[in-house]
């Protein structure tokens, strides 16, 4: 806490902007906004035997597996890796990914709204959301700052 309060001490400008966001979105909105920031600047390593791409965290809307085939889709391109879901899921579950379906991890951020069994994403994609998932899907949809999404 010393860090921060001598980081803000002589920085009234910050001080203000800092009380004006939490007293808007709340303490939990500036997590959030915190975890957005730390996720656009953090990349994804997609490796193969042949090949080995860079991308970035915030431009993936979500992965899905068969077999050990993982295709991870974004808004312009779809990459794939071998591997298994659970492993990818631990990686980018701070990144505001959650697991939908057996075969599917989705970024939060991605979903405009959830409808039946469904995830319609922001750029119209439908995913199926199993009914085990469903809860957690909802609970961790409704949670994020509408402020904040995409």
């Amino acid at each position: 806490m010393d860090f921060f309060q001598h980081a803000i001490q002589d920085d009234d400008k910050l001080k203000t902007e800092l009380v004006d966001f939490i007293t808007l979105y709340g303490t939990s909105g500036l997590r959030e906004a915190m975890r957005a920031y730390i996720s656009s600047s953090q990349d994804y390593i997609c490796k193969t035997k042949t090949s080995v791409y860079r991308i970035n965290i915030h431009h993936i809307y979500y992965l899905k597996i068969s077999g050990h085939q993982i295709m991870i889709h974004t808004a312009n391109d779809i990459y794939q890796k071998y591997g298994v879901l659970h492993k990818e899921l631990a990686f980018l579950a701070p990144y505001g990914f959650i697991k939908c379906c057996q075969n599917c991890i989705v970024a939060l951020n991605k979903i405009k709204g959830v409808e039946d069994d469904s995830i319609i994403l922001i750029n119209d994609d439908r995913l199926h959301v199993s009914r085990t998932c469903m809860a957690k899907v909802l609970t961790s949809f409704n949670s994020l700052s509408p402020n904040l999404l995409f």
